[in-house]
């Protein structure tokens, strides 16, 4: 019988399995790195070990000291979560060979499937060896891990070797293993999984299957349970398929299976040998809980014959600090608040107050949502997201309700090149056109009551913001009965509540502002001082930090006073777990390099200077 669990990972994951944990008795150790000294992770297991340092490499990947804690933390099982160590069959053996319950498939199943170079040869396919012009496109994948990290999409051959030596590079920081392999690049087909869960005893559930097909940088985004439009004789051969890979390595606990669905064909992938991040949505459509059905086979216990019913659809979005206006990139700060109302499920790892580091994965939270039919639960996810208050960094919650809302989505027609058709239209600036006066309103009470008395008529009050690249700018006059504003009725206006009326329209605005950070309801405003400082003009041409982070690399042979060309690569950047690519915004000439290997930069930071040619 399992007493105590050390959770081998942070974040959302971590507080997922503790919440079983709890309920069902369970003493739960948490194990932290510096940086995450107050995460909330850490603050809600009952026993936290310290790992030092803050890079994955020096703790929640140093198999070693993680055993170390659980031993010290006197915790009888480990559970691996997902990401870092949680497909690393040495790890895996180390938890055993001391003493420990290992809540996971064999090492001999992890050998065997977490490879995907293995697990492919499993399943009698082979990645590509010599790459050819006709083999194009192709990708470029990391054999351990997941999550998109150590991915690359190929379409010329002179980009191969960067490609190779890029995901090399980001699929070791990320797993610790830097091999990587070619395959095949199936253009636009949908990404579908099945989960499954095998005990002991040579039962193997097939648990539905999910759809993960809208992604960005080969990492899920927005999935839903089941699959929608597959054929029942397609559902039927991917279940199959999924228990004929569990039984061949013998596998034990949770995995997933996953393919590229084109047309009514299935193209296997992977075989993951833990949890998903995307776990939620079967637990909502099965009503299971798959951490509980972990530690139950880990105790030895049987399951059923057969899976319980499917009931239902899920949806689950994924929330993260990023902005996918510009290329995906990681945002960090302090979460002032979080709040997700109606009747759906958070799963989170952050809460009121805490701070977005540059080290790890930028997602804050997963959204999920259960109705009887799809339709209903995308309506009852978009309602929630939008109504949801997050005020801190930049989020991609605009673009998830949009996705969630496009035609494509609504009628299931969907496909892993979703955003690479629609990123511009979905990201598209569309702020409320009222949120900057209703900002500047509550800014004014705050400093100064309204309705003062005045015998002669204000000077307009201007206040100027930026929502995203745009500037706005607001005027405003005080008056005896309180402030106008040109073809706009103030009804009522504090620090924290504006109410305006606009062609007959009444509406209320909740305002919130943390220094120059003010949000007003779902847009996230910048006010912007009256005059603005002189000495913060760059030089054209100037390529600044756009996330804190660490130099990676620098291109070959770049040095001050050497040509380049428009969309080179100059260097790259890794901030939380992914690497960013900083290019020439020109053709011209490097007249200024102030990045090195190794550097960690601060957002702003300048990083070098291409002259631009005349």
């Amino acid at each position: 019988m399992i007493t105590s669990v050390l959770v081998a990972n942070r974040g959302e994951i971590a507080c997922r399995v503790f919440r079983t944990c709890r309920d069902l008795g369970v003493r739960t150790v948490a194990v932290y790195s510096d940086a995450d000294a107050n995460a909330l992770h850490t603050r809600e297991a009952d026993t936290a070990v310290r790992l030092p340092g803050a890079a994955p490499s020096e703790t929640y990947l140093d198999g070693a000291l993680i055993v170390k804690a659980a031993l010290t933390a006197g915790a009888d099982a480990v559970h691996p979560g997902y990401g870092f160590l949680s497909e690393n069959a040495a790890f895996a053996r180390a938890v055993l060979d001391a003493g420990l319950v290992w809540i996971g498939p064999p090492p001999e199943a992890i050998e065997a499937m977490a490879s995907k170079t293995r697990a492919k040869e499993l399943m009698g396919l082979a990645p590509l060896g010599e790459v050819t012009e006709a083999d194009l496109p192709v990708l470029v994948k990391a054999a351990a891990g997941g999550g998109g990290r150590g991915m690359r999409i190929v379409r010329r051959l002179d980009e191969l070797d960067a490609a190779l030596a890029s995901a090399r590079a980001e699929a070791a920081s990320a797993f610790g293993d830097g091999e990587v392999f070619v395959e095949p690049y199936v253009e636009d087909g949908r990404h579908v999984e099945v989960q499954i869960l095998a005990d002991t005893h040579g039962t193997v559930w097939p648990l539905g299957t999910r759809d993960c097909s809208l992604q960005r940088r080969h990492q899920k985004v927005i999935e839903e349970s089941p699959a929608p439009g597959l054929s029942g004789a397609l559902t039927d051969e991917l279940h199959a398929l999924a228990v004929r890979a569990a039984r061949a390595v013998d596998y034990v606990g949770a995995g997933t299976v996953e393919f590229l669905v084109a047309g009514d064909t299935a193209h296997f992938l992977e075989m993951n040998t833990r949890l998903q991040v995307e776990h939620p949505v079967t637990e909502e459509v099965f009503g299971v809980d798959l951490v509980a059905e972990q530690l139950r086979i880990a105790e030895g216990h049987a399951l059923d014959p057969e899976p319980p019913p499917a009931r239902g659809h899920a949806v689950e979005a994924r929330l993260y600090a990023e902005d996918p206006a510009r290329d995906w990139a990681p945002q960090t700060g302090h979460l002032h608040r979080l709040e997700v109302p109606g009747a759906v499920r958070l799963d989170t790892g952050f809460t009121d107050g805490d701070d977005i580091g540059v080290h790890y994965d930028p997602m804050l939270a997963k959204v999920i949502a259960h109705a009887p039919t799809r339709a209903e639960a995308v309506r009852r996810l978009a309602s929630a997201l939008e109504r949801a208050v997050i005020h801190g960094p930049v989020t991609n919650r605009d673009l998830l309700v949009r996705s969630l809302r496009h035609e494509e989505f609504g009628r299931a027609r969907m496909d892993t090149g979703f955003y690479d058709r629609h990123l511009a239209a979905l990201t598209a600036p569309a702020p409320d056109p009222y949120a900057p006066l209703a900002a500047a309103l509550a800014d004014a009470h705050g400093r100064s009551r309204f309705g003062g008395f005045r015998n002669v008529p204000s000077q307009p009050q201007v206040k100027r913001y930026t929502v995203g690249d745009e500037e706005h700018e607001v005027r405003y006059r005080h008056t005896r009965t309180g402030p106008e504003a040109d073809g706009v009725r103030v009804l009522y206006a504090d620090a924290h509540r504006v109410v305006l009326e606009a062609d007959g329209v009444r509406r209320t605005f909740d305002v919130a502002r943390y220094g120059d950070e003010v949000h007003v309801n779902g847009t996230r405003l910048t006010a912007l001082p009256r005059f603005p400082d002189p000495t913060a003009q760059l030089a054209p041409g100037s390529l600044v930090a756009p996330m804190p982070g660490t130099v990676v690399r620098v291109a070959d042979g770049l040095a001050e006073g050497v040509a380049v060309v428009a969309g080179q690569p100059l260097l790259w950047l890794e901030a939380m777990k992914m690497e960013h690519r900083i290019t020439a915004p020109g053709a011209g000439t490097l007249t200024a390099l102030h990045a090195a290997p190794g550097q960690q930069v601060s957002v702003g930071a300048l990083l070098a200077v291409v002259q631009p040619s005349d």
